[in-house]
């Protein structure tokens, strides 16, 4: 099998997952994993250096740290603008980080020869993660020495000391832990978030009866904070930011408030957060993601709404505990949009990762978590309902004017749109048909062409393609990895497996891969790694493929 030539070389089989990275409230990644450990750097003076670490028994022994949102303002490191870089937080003593020359401080420009400038924290995560057992950084040192004038001037016995313009920069970019020090803090950087206060209730818990002001971000609810939290807030950072002009705080009251005074305080205490959520270096302080984050017994305790797309972009609201796993909200969901039995058996929750991609939820994960973390996607909810169903004949088996054939072709309809079902020449007859009153005819014809049914992934990097990246799609005639550039743009090449030439397949979670192995005419079978961070999805799609070739088998 080959994708350009040769370009497909042996995998060798996959390791077993060995640890894992884990990933902090404030942004902060601990990078560990298993393999053999040694190192490469190579350096210019006072500029960027590119490194590359092998991991060890110990991983790859760096922490990472940085901005959770994506751009913001340039910031000068030794002279040259550079956007806003993760940094690196922490380095294990005698690690593998420590012995490729990675320092505590050290500014991230590239991974694995992409450039991370302006990236969000997930993003260079991923990266580090996708790279597998070797990965090699583009970084920059700030510079933090102290100068000093070895000739004295004429009548001096003291040496005149100077610092360092880098050291200042040094400061600014992460204050250290002196206070008594140089520091300076940019408040310039600014945003607008949508978070609000849109209502307030009333809890009753171990005996005592207070308010709680419900804070959400883009219509999704975070958290339920009581006064007292909002003032501890507030004298949080005032001391961490003593430099910055806070907003008032809504006063306290000596005394029951009615409802009008309820809600006065509940707009001002919108207000606040929003100035202070507005200066970005704030609002990604560790007090703030504190503030922003559940307890476990919030979790465990409070209700909150979560919305979720069904496929015809209908919106539903299901009520669940913030601790309710996938099956938990699915069965709400269930009972709450009246779902018939076919579509239980044959769609299930997703989540909106990406333009024109979702991906299935565990049964373990917990939507709420999802749910506000993704608050900046463009639609209304990044949960939504999709066909869990690769089998064409299954799917002629159902029912007209059945629930889930009605929403087979409202997604068929996004898949030709997305692209993913290719029309070719037959767009403009899909076009004529697309009317819900004519969806049994849209859909005999959208059967008749390239994609129906695929599940088709971003593109990634795969260890058989030596330049350039793959578009994994599955279905159920086949298995295909399209070449196409590491921007996503496709090329002519493409390589189709079918499901019979495939003979294993796992998850590596500590690789952040897929791997599989194919036999070949008078070969020896063969290994292949994709690197991507939806490889448990795609192992689910193995998994689910294989069960239904038994059902057509079976003629179940």
């Amino acid at each position: 099998m080959s994708i350009v030539g040769e370009n497909l070389h042996t995998a060798q089989p996959p390791p077993s997952a060995v640890g894992s990275g884990s990933v902090s409230v404030s942004g902060s990644v601990n990078v560990s994993g298993s393999g053999s450990g040694s190192a490469m750097t190579t350096s210019t003076a006072n500029g960027p250096r590119v490194v590359t670490i092998y991991k060890t028994e110990t991983g790859f022994g760096f922490n990472v740290r940085g901005q959770v949102s994506e751009g913001g303002q340039l910031r000068s490191i030794n002279g040259e603008l550079y956007a806003p870089l993760q940094h690196v937080s922490a380095v294990l003593e005698n690690g593998a980080a420590e012995k490729a020359g990675i320092k505590k401080g050290d500014r991230i420009l590239e991974v694995n020869g992409v450039s991370v400038e302006g990236a969000t924290h997930k993003q260079v995560v991923d990266l580090i993660k996708s790279g597998g057992d070797c990965l090699t950084l583009t970084v920059i040192s700030v510079t933090q020495q102290v100068g000093h004038q070895s000739n004295p001037l004429p009548g001096s016995s003291h040496t005149i000391y100077w610092v360092n313009l880098a050291f200042q920069e040094a400061d600014r970019l992460e204050p250290q832990e002196d206070q008594g020090g140089y520091s300076y803090i940019d408040y310039s950087d600014k945003r607008s978030l949508p978070i609000s206060i849109p209502d307030y209730g009333i809890v009753n818990r171990n005996g005592e009866r207070y308010i709680v002001f419900n804070i959400h971000m883009a219509g999704r609810q975070l958290c339920s904070r009581r006064y007292r939290e909002f003032a501890n807030l507030h004298s949080l950072l005032r001391k961490e930011f003593s430099g910055f002009s806070f907003p008032k705080l809504p006063g306290k009251w000596p005394f029951q408030l009615s409802e009008q005074q309820l809600d006065t305080r509940r707009r001002g205490l919108e207000q606040y957060l929003e100035k202070v959520c507005a200066v970005r270096v704030i609002a990604e302080s560790d007090a703030v993601q504190d503030f922003l984050t559940d307890t476990e017994d919030d979790i465990s305790a409070s209700p909150v709404d979560i919305k979720v797309m069904l496929p015809d972009h209908e919106v539903s609201t299901v009520s669940v505990k913030k601790s309710s796993n996938a099956q938990v909200v699915w069965e709400i969901l269930v009972q709450r949009a009246n779902l018939t039995a076919y579509t239980q058996q044959y769609f299930y929750l997703f989540e909106i990762v990406e333009y024109n991609f979702e991906r299935k939820l565990q049964p373990h994960e917990i939507p709420h978590q999802l749910y506000v973390q993704n608050y900046s996607t463009a639609s209304s909810t990044c949960l939504c309902v999709r066909r869990w169903l690769f089998s064409v004949p299954k799917e002629l088996t159902l029912p007209e004017g059945e629930q889930a054939a009605r929403f087979i072709f409202y997604q068929a309809v996004d898949e030709v749109n997305r692209g993913n079902i290719r029309a070719e020449g037959r767009l403009y007859e899909l076009k004529a048909l697309q009317d819900a009153k004519k969806a049994a005819d849209y859909l005999a014809l959208a059967r008749t062409l390239p994609g129906y049914g695929d599940v088709v992934f971003p593109h990634c990097s795969c260890d058989s393609r030596k330049e350039g990246h793959v578009v994994p799609a599955v279905g159920m005639k086949s298995f295909r990895l399209h070449a196409c550039r590491e921007d996503g743009s496709l090329e002519a090449q493409m390589v189709e497996l079918t499901w019979d030439s495939i003979t294993r397949s796992e998850s590596d979670e500590e690789s952040m891969s897929f791997c599989f192995q194919y036999n070949r005419p008078d070969k020896p079978a063969r290994w292949v790694k994709v690197y991507t961070p939806y490889h448990a999805f795609l192992a689910d799609c193995f998994d689910r493929i294989m069960e239904e070739r038994k059902w057509d088998d079976s003629g179940d």
